[in-house]
């Protein structure tokens, strides 16, 4: 369980949780490639530190929110 939180538990920075391009990758199921697209594009805010890419758990919740398009019945 210790493992379980070290790996889950992130440090907020000014209250602010940051993920990994390779974190928001896996959870997203999408590409890094991809993800560097949508950045190139200006569609997803990140942060640069040291050549390392940082996202904003908020400013995630938020494009994801923006791009849900919901299921369409017949």
């Amino acid at each position: 369980m210790a493992e379980r939180l070290v790996k889950e538990c992130r440090p907020s920075l000014m209250g602010r949780r940051f993920i990994t391009d390779a974190q928001l990758s896996e959870r997203l199921g999408i590409s890094r490639r991809t993800l560097q697209d949508y950045r190139d594009k200006g569609k997803i805010p990140f942060y640069r530190l040291d050549g390392k890419i940082l996202y904003d758990e908020d400013d995630i919740e938020k494009f994801l929110s923006g791009t849900y398009r919901p299921k369409f019945d017949e």
